[in-house]
């Protein structure tokens, strides 16, 4: 099973800058998790796509699809939850 957390952000956006390091410090430990970045203002199709309306929103999906959802700076206790529902 294939699990992705999908980071949707801004260059301009503020939040993001916090939640950076908190996802940077998790994919050097979920080694079988695919972390993607999504620039919005570059990807709008694939924004639209999950239906991302303010960022940072972070998805979490296994091949079955979306797990879980979440928008604002989320902590790394909750990624790690929804990552281990996913089936990582």
């Amino acid at each position: 099973m294939t699990v992705t957390l999908k980071d949707f952000y801004a260059d301009w956006c503020g939040p993001c800058k916090t939640q950076d390091p908190i996802l940077e410090e998790m994919e050097a430990d979920w080694g079988d998790v695919e972390f993607e970045k999504i620039d919005v203002d570059e990807h709008q199709d694939v924004a639209n796509e999950y239906q991302v309306r303010s960022i940072p929103t972070i998805v979490v999906e296994n091949d079955d699809g979306v797990v879980e959802r979440f928008v604002g700076v989320t902590q790394r206790d909750e990624l790690e939850e929804a990552l281990q529902e996913a089936g990582a």
